[in-house]
C-alpha cells in the first residue's frame, strides 16, 4: 500500500516537473524574457547555466514533440555560449532577435501558403484530367 502511494506521488511529481520544464523551455523563445533574465544576472549564476545545459534533453524527439514554439530549442542552444548570454543584457540585442523571429515567421507563412495553393491547383488539374 505504501509503495503504491509513493509511486503515485512520484508520478505526480514527475508530471509537474515535466510541465514546469516544458513551460520554462518555451519561455526561452521570447527574447524579451531572455533580456529580463540577463539584466537580473541569472546568466552569471553557474547553477542556472548548468540548468540550461541540463535542459538540452528537450532537443530529443521524444520531448521536442511537445513544444509549441520550436525556436526555443535554438535559443537554448545559443544560451550555452557565454558571449550570447552576455549580449542579451543589451535591449537592442533582444529587439533584433525579436524582429528576426517575426521576419522568419512571415517568410515561413507566405512560403507555406504558396505551397498549399500549388498543391490545391495540382489536385484540381488531376481531378479535371481524370474526368
Amino acid at each position: 500500500m505504501a509503495a503504491a502511494v509513493a509511486m503515485e506521488t512520484d508520478d505526480a511529481g514527475n508530471r509537474l516537473r515535466f510541465q514546469l520544464e516544458l513551460e520554462f523551455v518555451q519561455c526561452l523563445a521570447n527574447p524579451n524574457y531572455l533580456n529580463f533574465l540577463a539584466q537580473r544576472g541569472y546568466f552569471k549564476d553557474k547553477a542556472f547555466v548548468n540548468y540550461l545545459k541540463y535542459l538540452l534533453y528537450w532537443k530529443e524527439p521524444e520531448y521536442a514533440k511537445y513544444l509549441k514554439y520550436p525556436q526555443c530549442l535554438h535559443m537554448l542552444e545559443l544560451l550555452q555560449y557565454e558571449h550570447f548570454r552576455k549580449e542579451l543584457v543589451n535591449a537592442q540585442c533582444a529587439k533584433f532577435i525579436d524582429e528576426q523571429q517575426i521576419l522568419h515567421w512571415q517568410h515561413y507563412s507566405r512560403k507555406r501558403m504558396r505551397l498549399q495553393q500549388a498543391l490545391a491547383e495540382q489536385q484540381q488539374q488531376n481531378n479535371a484530367a481524370g474526368k
